[in-house]
């Protein structure tokens, strides 16, 4: 162990070698460390904890060895730090489809507590397997397609109110998003649990300009790419046939197609329909949500926008869910029509079940 004078005998010498910038910066040091010792002693003192330090620090440190290079074609797992959670892993059955199914009586009023008896599925003719079932509401990705082109200017108040009526009958896991559509369509308010954020941005909703509903259309079924939720709706909101947009009828009825997305809609038809556009608007729009299994309703009456709203959001709420795995396991990505059959209770009215029409099998 080195004593007292030893240190101060190394302090003095190692003192002497320094420059005098280094004495003086290391005088200011002083102050700090030792204020009552002599600075060489205190230089001796500074230096020993410094070697100790090193020492310390060498000690510390571990060298891994290197591993060797795994052979050519061993697999690589890459871990996400999401993925590390104690719940069981979901895992995705590509080849379950799920048909969603809303069954009415003669007066149009939803039929719900029917039981998985009471369906038959076939696709393309075939009987399936029903192997899921389900009439439980569950969470869903909405979206409003709303008209303001100019010949909405005497509906925009009763148009406004109907959409709000619709997002107020919304679960508070659902998400919603609205499009308005004029000369071209345009996103007013993207994906929010928020209703009075969409009400807000529609006061300045203005209509003007002409109809881009199939454009407004290819737009709401893109944006459903990024929605969180399997149930995907929207509701189109129009008082006539489109007279500006770039895609055609056949190209959206194509993508409606690929889409698992149901698509209902409020047409604010008036009696007097003068040009082809608006001749052909109702049944434009009927063929586009029957292909889905969605409806249109057609209202002559703008004080009627508020119930329907209502009425199609609680439609969505009680939907039958049919999942099937198909016979045809051919991944082709041909169209397969489908058909959903009801075998009503005894004591019941005739029934109607809407349905979506078919869908695209899977490609390899």
């Amino acid at each position: 162990m080195l004593s007292f004078g030893n240190v101060r005998a190394l302090g003095l010498l190692c003192y002497h070698r320094l420059k005098p910038e280094e004495i003086t910066l290391f005088r200011g040091a002083k102050r700090f460390l030792f204020p009552r010792l002599p600075l060489t002693l205190c230089f001796g003192l500074w230096l020993l904890l410094i070697s100790f330090a090193v020492a310390q620090t060498a000690d510390d440190v571990h060298i891994q060895p290197r591993k060797k290079p795994d052979p050519p074609g061993t697999p690589h797992v890459v871990e996400d730090p999401s993925l590390k959670t104690h719940t069981k892993p979901i895992k995705v059955d590509v080849d379950l489809v799920l048909v969603n199914a809303t069954v009415t009586d003669p007066m149009n009023r939803l039929v719900t507590g029917l039981e998985k008896e009471n369906f038959s599925l076939l696709e393309a003719n075939a009987l399936q397997d029903i192997k899921y079932f389900s009439s439980e509401d569950a969470p869903i990705s909405l979206g409003v397609v709303f008209d303001l082109s100019g010949s909405m200017n005497n509906k925009i108040e009763k148009s406004r109110d109907a959409i709000v009526e619709f997002f107020k009958t919304a679960n508070p896991q659902d998400e919603f998003f609205l499009i308005t559509f004029a000369d071209k369509p345009e996103l007013l308010a993207d994906f929010t649990q928020s209703i009075e954020e969409i009400q807000g941005k529609l006061v300045y909703a203005i209509p003007k300009g002409r109809t881009s509903l199939l454009d407004a259309i290819y737009l709401g079924i893109s944006k459903m790419k990024q929605a969180k939720h399997n149930k995907k709706a929207l509701l189109i909101i129009s008082d006539g046939g489109d007279n500006r947009s770039r895609y055609t009828d056949s190209e959206i009825k194509s993508l409606v197609k690929e889409a698992d997305v149901q698509i209902y809609a409020i047409g604010i038809f008036d009696d007097i329909r003068g040009t082809p556009e608006e001749i052909r608007g109702p049944f434009l729009l009927t063929e586009i949500t029957q292909t889905t299994g969605g409806r249109t309703f057609p209202v002559s009456d703008v004080n009627e926008l508020g119930d329907v709203a209502t009425k199609i959001g609680v439609e969505l709420r009680n939907q039958y869910v049919l999942g099937y795995r198909p016979k045809n396991t051919a991944r082709d990505g041909k169209w397969r029509k489908l058909k959903v059959k009801l075998h009503a209770p005894k004591g019941l009215p005739p029934l109607n079940v809407h349905a979506k029409t078919g869908y695209y099998a899977p490609q390899q």
